[in-house]
This record gives structure tokens, C-alpha cells and sequence, in this order.
């Protein structure tokens, strides 16, 4: 039975031409498709503002690793699928690592111009079946960049962020959105 601890897969690719990949909800392994997935929540009127955490749903169909077709995601509809790699031939052919990070906007918007801080969401994390350590930590968006992870030369990294809402205010009515971007990088 898959534990609902932090886990993530970090495996070792074969050494290549230097680049980056980086995998984010519903994708390919070979192109970018330029997918952006959505991930929303309804607060139920009853408890707006209680300071109870709620679950955020995700559009994501993707369940399955990239790399190698396991079923990390088992509930992609409740998580988003993340994955990076970072691949060199040799210490000649780049730096020893890349750096995965996240960037979000200051507030999340409404159509009438209220505002909600990007820092009320915040993500926990696994990999159904893994025991290996968190390698993308659990975390909160802070309204900027965030270093998730360092991926090493010839790593994969890998798990399932399953967001959620803070709800600790009471907020006008409305549809709210702001989005997010992750980057995987090396100089």
C-alpha cells in the first residue's frame, strides 16, 4: 500500500549530449506540447474562511512516468505529475547539477480585481511505491522563484504534487487565477 509520507523516484540515466528535461502535469518525453494543466478548488460556502485546508483537483490525466511507464500518480485528478532530468557525457560538458525551481505571481485574481496571496497554496508530495527521500520537497508558493531541487548530472527526478488551499480568510466571491511556471536550468 502507497504511503502518503514525501517519496519521489531519483533514478540514473545513461550520460549524453548536455540538456535538461523537464515534465510538468499532462506531457511527452519527446516534444514540448505545451499543455498547462489546471488545478482549482470550490470552497463550499459553509466554510469559507475557516482556516481548514482544502484539497485542490487537477485536470491531469497523466499517471504514468515519462521515463519508464511505472504509475507514480495513481490519482492524477487530485495530483500533478513533476519530473526532471539533467544530462552531460562528462565534468567537461557542463556544470555538475541543474536547478529545478517554480515561479509565482504575488496573488492569485478575479475579474473584479480581488486578490488572494499566491502563498495560500502550498503542495505536499510523493511517488506511489517509492522509498526513496523527497528530491522535490513539499513546500508553499511565495509569490517569486523558489529552488525546488538541484538535479544532478545523469539523475531523473520525479513525484506527485498534490496541492491544497489554506482558506484562512474570507474572500470575495469569484473565480481566481494565477499560474505558475517551473524551470529546470543549468549555466
Amino acid at each position: 500500500m502507497a504511503s502518503d509520507m514525501a517519496h519521489a523516484w531519483s533514478l540514473t540515466i545513461g550520460a549524453a549530449t548536455r540538456r535538461v528535461f523537464l515534465h510538468v502535469g499532462n506531457g511527452t518525453y519527446d516534444a514540448n506540447n505545451g499543455t498547462i494543466n489546471l488545478v482549482q478548488v470550490n470552497v463550499p460556502a459553509v466554510q469559507l474562511g475557516n482556516g481548514s485546508a482544502l484539497p485542490m483537483t487537477s485536470n491531469s490525466t497523466q499517471s504514468v512516468s515519462l521515463l519508464d511507464g511505472f504509475a507514480t500518480c495513481p490519482n492524477p485528478a487530485q495530483q500533478i505529475l513533476i519530473g526532471a532530468s539533467y544530462r552531460r557525457t562528462n565534468a567537461a560538458n557542463g556544470p555538475a547539477s541543474a536547478t529545478l525551481s517554480v515561479t509565482s505571481p504575488a496573488n492569485l485574481t478575479n475579474a473584479q480585481g480581488d486578490t488572494i496571496p499566491f502563498s495560500q497554496i502550498s503542495w505536499t508530495v510523493s511517488a506511489a511505491g517509492s522509498s526513496v527521500p523527497n528530491v522535490i520537497p513539499a513546500g508553499t508558493f511565495n509569490g517569486g522563484t523558489q529552488v525546488l531541487a538541484s538535479v544532478p548530472a545523469n539523475r531523473y527526478i520525479e513525484n506527485c504534487h498534490s496541492f491544497r488551499f489554506a482558506n484562512s480568510e474570507i474572500r470575495a466571491a469569484g473565480t481566481y487565477s494565477g499560474q505558475v511556471t517551473y524551470t529546470i536550468s543549468s549555466p
